[in-house]
């Protein structure tokens, strides 16, 4: 209806056009499996369309499903596989003929104008891409023993290829074929080829009963493609054999007062046939008299032969029996069983017993626990003599013994002479004679069967077991298949297992099969060792039971990483500490044993300065440390233990140096020895003339600085003196016009160390005058060695107590010292900042209104000094 609709669309408004209205039909050919863009046909070129204005547009009519399969170039008509590939076995299934498989596509050739309709046939063509398959893996045939040279046997299951034609199944071939068969294949009229297995040699199936091979079939392409599958022959059983005896005759001598019933012999044949074809039946042959056959029954199935009448003297002696083996379409087998009859003038005696013991059907049931002396049997010898005392004994092997009971003539009592025991031995065959004064014996036979008490308990295979194993197992993990034997019978021998009460209850023990399971996963850092009872129990009644003792060790794994004793370590060291030395251990753990706890220890940054001791932790530094240069240090020290794979862990480690007095002051104004300050005489007294600033690199009472003046020399040089702790040097009396002239003061900057304190000395030069009106005198004068008298008097110290040293050896107190240390070196360094500031910008002033280099002097009026110049004349 589809293409209908097309065609009456295109066709009714546009009969102008009819002439390239019309449908056209091309076929191609092309190999199943082709990849995307193989070239299929050229719809354009092959129709001889040319070129067209405008031009032409080829597209697939809707609703194809083959048009899955191409890709149309919509301008040229290009057609080429798609990316889905082509498998004819599937487009095609059961399709037989390779022509017969057929994509189908319909083309429309656009503008209206050029209106082509086009039906494409795509011939797909097969290729050898499937071997070929069995419908079974086991192939089973049936061939009777007894098959001649050349019977053929169908093989029904034949192999199946999807592929066709040469590419279909095209031979089989057997892998092995024993040297008895050989396969031919058969073609029928469609096509079809069937395997026959021909039988090439003798088959027997008493010598070999089953034949297994492969049957192989293989397809014509090119290379050939196999398919396998196993054959089984079985060979069939036939009746081709007979029964035969193994011997020809035989010899059975009987006494004439043997009873009915005795059991005389039994012939046996054998044929190696199989079910039916091995029935055997036994029979005597004709020529055996009727009185032999009535005096002697044979058993038809069984071929024993029984005394069936009693023996007298009319009985011949000799008796010849020919006894014939049966078989299905057989012929006899033959034996001769040849009877000899000794008769007896006097009967034999006769034993009677009366049984004390259980007896049932001939057997006698005694307990294992029955103890020594049970009597077992009354013995009544009965004898033609009754007043002839008869011997009466035993023959055969166990605990047993026959002797007269009291006074009685011809009365024995049966009785054991020692306990039975089951486990040792359970069944007894003892025959008990009778002789007679004439020398006739007579016997019977006497069946025992010890009967089963649970007198045993189960037995451990070892009654210590010892089991390990590697922690941070899996649940239900298997540990060991306990064992106990019991050597009773029956259920009384049957054993079964149960955990003690004291067992953990992360351990399983299987009632039936003694297998011990552990239920959870185990730590051996929370436990190492388990130790245990299991018991084992019968279930006689009462019910006996033993136990063995189970130890399970649990085996190291390393699952711990090493743990320091402290997240964070903290060490404080005098300064200076020699090289080498002990700064402090670091403490490390590790909860695993043996190589999987042994712990190494290394420095990860530092390690050019300090250095760690692998086994005992002790940390220490390679050179001697000044807190000058660095006042603490960041270690981060690495634990690896020796598992494998090894873990590790890490720990900070902060060592702090405590200060110690190995720096004297620093005087860092004056700068140096050969400066000096311009007083004037108008300075009032106890103005601030200078001061000495200095600063200590150490740290606490190290860095507490005192300032004294240790000499003088001057016109009154008592008129200038300085402030212990700061340093400032004031004017104590005022200046008269005698006290003109050069002051120099040798002050001594001392700090609190302790034990010893350190100190320096700068000499301070204050110039009293006007003004400065000859510079180079003055530097003259300075460059004079001083006479200059020392003072006793000495800087104030502050007293540092016992306690007080004491004291500072706590941890908080060091603390705190450290962070005022801090706090005073950044104070230190920004007063020195803002001196050296101050002093370059009053140098860059000197520049403009001095010619002499004049030390620093908040207080200093350098208008005063311009404006009063003073004569020196007299200095």
């Amino acid at each position: 209806l589809q293409r209908l609709f097309l065609f009456l669309l295109f066709a009714g408004p546009f009969n102008c056009f009819a002439s390239y209205s019309m449908a056209t039909e091309l076929v191609y050919s092309i190999t199943e499996g082709l990849p995307k863009g193989v070239l299929i046909g050229s719809i354009g070129a092959d129709l001889n369309l040319g070129y067209a204005d405008p031009p032409l547009s080829f597209t697939l009519a809707s609703n194809q499903i083959s048009g899955q399969y191409v890709d149309l170039s919509s301008a040229t008509g290009d057609l080429h596989t798609s990316a889905k590939e082509i498998d004819r076995e599937r487009l095609c299934p059961g399709n037989l003929d390779i022509q017969d498989c057929i994509l189908l596509l319909d083309i429309i050739v656009l503008p209206q104008q050029y209106f082509r309709f086009v039906k494409i046939k795509v011939v797909v063509k097969d290729v050898n891409d499937n071997a070929p398959s069995f419908p079974v893996a086991v192939i089973h045939l049936s061939v009777p023993e007894n098959a001649q040279v050349n019977t053929r046997l169908a093989i029904e299951h034949t192999a199946l290829d999807p592929d066709v034609g040469v590419n279909g199944v095209h031979t089989y071939w057997l892998e092995n074929n024993f040297g008895v068969f050989t396969l031919d294949v058969e073609e029928n009229v469609n096509g079809e080829k069937t395997p026959y297995l021909i039988v090439t040699g003798p088959l027997d199936r008493e010598t070999r009963d089953e034949y297994v091979t492969s049957i192989i079939a293989e397809d014509g392409g090119n290379p050939p493609l196999l398919g396998t599958a196993a054959l089984k022959i079985s060979i069939t059983d036939v009746n081709d054999n007979c029964p035969v005896f193994n011997e020809s005759q035989i010899k059975v001598t009987i006494y004439g007062n043997s009873t009915i019933g005795t059991l005389v012999t039994q012939v046996h044949a054998v044929d190696l046939d199989l079910g039916s074809n091995a029935q055997i039946t036994y029979s005597y042959s004709e020529r055996v008299s009727q009185k032999t056959k009535a005096l002697f029954t044979l058993g038809e199935i069984t071929g024993t032969i029984k005394l069936s009448q009693r023996i007298d003297a009319n009985t011949v002696q000799l008796h010849k029996l020919t006894v014939l083996g049966n078989g299905p379409g057989c012929i006899p087998a033959v034996i001769t069983v040849l009877v000899s009859i000794i008769k007896v003038v006097f009967n034999p005696p006769v034993i009677v017993p009366r049984y004390i013991a259980t007896e049932a059907q001939g057997v006698i049931y005694l307990q294992e626990s029955d103890p020594a002396n049970s009597p077992i049997a009354f013995i009544t010898i009965k004898d033609s003599d009754q007043k002839q005392k008869v011997d009466c004994y035993l023959e055969g092997d166990g605990p047993f013994r026959i002797s007269p009971y009291q006074t009685y003539i011809n009365e024995y009592l049966l009785e054991t002479t020692e306990p039975l025991d089951y486990e040792l031995k359970q069944k007894y065959a003892i025959t008990i004679f009778a002789k007679n004064s004439q020398g006739l014996l007579g016997r019977t036979f006497v069946k025992i069967q010890v009967v089963d008490e649970n007198d045993n308990s189960p037995v451990f295979a070892h009654l210590l077991v010892e089991l390990s194993l590697e922690e941070n197992n899996t649940p239900n993990t298997f540990l060991t298949k306990l064992n106990a034997v019991d050597a009773d019978s029956g259920e009384r021998g049957e054993v079964s297992y149960f955990l003690q009460p004291d067992v953990a209850s992360v351990f399983t023990l299987d009632a039936k099969t003694g297998v011990l399971t552990v239920s959870m996963s185990l730590d051996r850092e929370k436990k190492e060792k388990y130790k245990f009872s299991v018991k084992a129990v019968d279930s006689g009644v009462p019910p006996r039971e033993s136990v063995a003792t189970v130890i399970l060790t649990v085996l190291d794994k390393n699952d711990n990483s090493p743990r320091f004793i402290n997240k964070d370590f903290s060490f404080f060291v005098p300064e200076n500490f020699p090289g080498f030395g002990e700064i402090g251990v670091i403490g490390v753990t590790d909860a695993d044993v043996g190589k999987n706890g042994w712990v190494a220890l290394s420095i990860l940054n530092g390690s050019d300065i300090f250095v760690i001791d692998t086994g005992n932790g002790v940390l220490r530094a390679k050179i001697p440390l000044d807190r000058e240069q660095q006042g603490s240090y960041v270690l981060w020290i690495q634990a690896i233990d020796g598992g494998d794979p090894a873990l590790s862990c890490a720990a900070k480690v902060t060592i702090l140096l405590l200060d110690v007095n190995d720096n004297p002051p620093l005087v860092l104004f004056p700068q140096s020895n050969w400066s000096y300050l311009l007083v004037l005489p108008s300075t009032l007294p106890g103005s601030s003339i200078t001061e000495v600033y200095a600063v200590d690199k150490d740290t606490g009472m190290n860095a507490v600085i005192a300032y004294s003046i240790i000499g003088r020399r001057g016109p009154r040089p008592e008129s200038f003196d300085i402030d212990a702790t700061s340093g400032n040097i004031t004017l104590q009396e005022a200046l008269m016009e005698t006290d003109y002239g050069l002051y120099r003061l040798l002050v001594k900057v001392s700090d609190h160390g302790y034990p010893e304190p350190l100190h320096s000395t700068i000499m301070v030069n204050l110039f009293v005058n006007e003004t400065v009106s000859n510079e180079s005198y003055i530097e003259s004068l300075l460059r004079r060695e001083p006479k200059i008298s020392m003072e006793e008097k000495q800087p104030e110290k502050l007293t540092v107590t016992q306690k007080q040293i004491n004291s500072s050896s706590c941890l908080p107190t060091l603390i705190a010292l450290s962070v005022i240390n801090l706090a005073f070196l950044i104070s230190v360094v920004l007063l020195a900042t803002y001196i050296c500031f101050k002093k370059g910008k009053r140098h860059g002033k000197k520049e403009e209104s001095l010619e002499v280099q004049i030390p620093l002097n908040k207080e200093t009026d350098f208008h005063r000094v311009e404006k009063k110049p003073v004569i020196i004349t007299n200095i």
